[in-house]
């Protein structure tokens, strides 16, 4: 069995993981998307930027590149370590609304993509119980808990950019914090098949 050499003496050691992430978070929609950045150490998340990307244009096809142009401009603006998006909700009654909402979120995916980003995605109902406590949550309980959790003087606004912001919360409590605390859950098979 051969070992790799060892460095020399006085040779610079290798830097620590990243003790940071920086995480984008979006509420997609096709006429306003919600945006949302926070910066996360360790058990401290705070507020860098959130905001909305309007579409514009009279065709689907420019409405969704002018959120796609939006969307990079805000990832080369903050530079993110990584994204995080809602997923599709779709209800029977308007099944056109999630086919259109799904075409705003496809050239979000893609704008993350071509950044490099990884992507996560977390289900409206997932995002409004982790920081609420009820998966059916309104939009002023989102705020609120986002004022809260940044720690703000009042309410985010719009509700777009709080839900984005609620998106990236999400991120931050279901993946990252367990990998800053060490706090991951040992998953356990059962020996019944």
């Amino acid at each position: 069995m051969r070992f790799p050499p060892l460095p020399p003496p006085n040779a610079t050691p290798a830097p620590p993981p990243q003790a940071f992430e920086r995480v984008v978070g979006f509420d997609p929609g096709l006429n306003v998307t919600g945006y949302g950045v926070v910066e996360c150490h360790g058990g401290t998340v705070r507020l860098i930027e959130a905001g909305t990307v309007k579409s514009k244009g009279d065709t689907l096809e420019d409405r969704l590149f002018t959120i796609h142009s939006g969307i990079r401009e805000v990832i080369e603006a903050f530079r993110p370590t990584a994204m995080a998006i809602e997923q599709v909700f779709s209800h029977a009654k308007f099944p056109k609304t999630a086919i259109l909402l799904g075409h705003a979120r496809g050239v979000i995916c893609l704008a993350g993509v071509q950044a490099g980003l990884a992507v996560h995605h977390y289900l409206p109902n997932r995002v409004k119980s982790t920081l609420t406590g009820s998966g059916h949550a309104g939009k002023e309980q989102i705020q609120v808990a986002v004022q809260r959790e940044l720690g703000l003087a009042t309410k985010p606004e719009p509700a777009d950019a709080a839900d984005a912001l609620a998106v990236a919360l999400t991120d931050y409590h279901l993946r990252l914090r367990p990998l800053f605390f060490g706090t991951g859950i040992a998953r356990i098979r059962s020996s019944r098949a």
